[in-house]
């Protein structure tokens, strides 16, 4: 972990404010926020869903500004990202909050809590995202909970990122207006999106949200030139149908096609949801069904099945051998497969 001399303090207490950006005064000192899709409506003294934007007299304030959770060096795959950069490490970052309440979330100690936290200005945190290039690091990824609740922060630090030659990685559940996405898809390099599900019935119940915005999150990134990966994580009984599969494989062909990764994550009870981890079967069933149409399809937390390899979508061979987060690239010449030549979707050359 990376924490230099920096303060470590209790939430509670500790008041780091600062004005939000997009949203819009009413009435009575309420206001709506435009930064996702729930638009709250908060009244004075008041936080949106997130916990982390509040009203004070009437504006809007966001309360985690520059307070992180942890600041830890991990593989890009990790993320997971196993298209961009593969074998690297990025210097992570995270806040706490979240705009979504899945009820199995595996950070809820971030995402629902009051977690202990570090104060760090954005020019400190690239300071350290700098420290770390000297020892192969490729910049910074936002993450560990949901980084556009710390959009203010996550816009700052980017910018003065790229600035410096660093990469941005953000790894989010892609609940955001298009207005802010777009503003900050102009500094970030690559996204990592979680598609929870493929029916609104799930996300109302499981996720407290709409999956459509996320969807369009996917399309307008890859569309602005960011690389962009998926994630589901498939939940035993309530999102792992073939039929729920086979509409989430015929949306990423139709809208991102063939060659945007999509990585299948088995779950494990936790939080609020003790329902049986996923079966294996169920797994690789999703693996053969998403196959058969997208070039590039991963398991998660399934190493038994052995499907984190990156196999050249020509001739077959492995390109990118993984073990656990140990990664050896076997078969690229750049973006190229070794073997035949194939032009293969992943970002290879040296990180700026």
């Amino acid at each position: 972990m990376v924490v230099g001399d920096f303060q470590r303090l209790s939430l509670k207490g500790v008041k780091f404010m600062q004005e939000a950006m997009w949203y819009e005064k009413m009435a009575g000192k309420r206001v709506i926020c435009h930064l996702c899709p729930h638009r709250c409506r908060i009244s004075e003294g008041q936080s949106g869903i997130c916990r982390v934007r509040i009203n004070e007299a009437g504006k809007l304030l966001t309360k985690n500004y520059g307070l992180c959770t942890s600041l830890t060096a991990d593989p890009i795959e990790k993320k997971p990202l196993y298209h961009f950069y593969p074998g690297q490490n990025i210097l992570s970052v995270g806040t706490y909050g979240c705009n979504l309440k899945c009820a199995y979330c595996q950070n809820w100690h971030l995402a629902h809590t009051e977690p202990s936290l570090i104060f760090m200005e954005p020019s400190q945190v690239v300071k350290a995202a700098v420290e770390m290039k000297k020892h192969g690091s490729i910049g910074l990824a936002y993450t560990y909970s949901e980084p556009t609740v710390w959009y203010e922060f996550v816009l700052e630090t980017s910018r003065l990122a790229k600035e410096k030659g660093l990469l941005n990685v953000m790894v989010s559940n892609g609940y955001i207006d298009e207005k802010p996405l777009a503003e900050l898809l102009r500094f970030i390099d690559a996204l990592n999106i979680d598609v929870k599900g493929f029916n609104n019935d799930f996300y109302q119940s499981y996720i407290k949200g709409d999956y459509k915005p996320v969807l369009k999150t996917a399309e307008m990134a890859l569309k602005s030139g960011c690389h962009v990966e998926l994630t589901t994580l498939l939940v035993t009984g309530l999102n792992d149908s073939e039929e729920e599969i086979e509409a989430l494989t015929e949306w990423c062909l139709s809208a991102l096609g063939k060659d945007v990764p999509l990585h299948f994550s088995r779950y494990f009870p936790n939080y609020k949801l003790d329902l049986p981890p996923t079966l294996l079967k169920t797994l690789a069933k999703a693996y053969e069904i998403a196959s058969s149409k997208l070039n590039y399809v991963y398991l998660g937390n399934a190493p038994e099945l052995g499907k984190s390899d990156t196999y050249c979508p020509q001739c077959k061979k492995i390109v990118v051998s993984r073990s656990s987060y140990h990664t050896k690239i076997t078969g690229l010449k750049k973006d190229k497969c070794a073997y035949c030549g194939e032009k293969l979707a992943i970002v290879v050359s040296e990180a700026p």
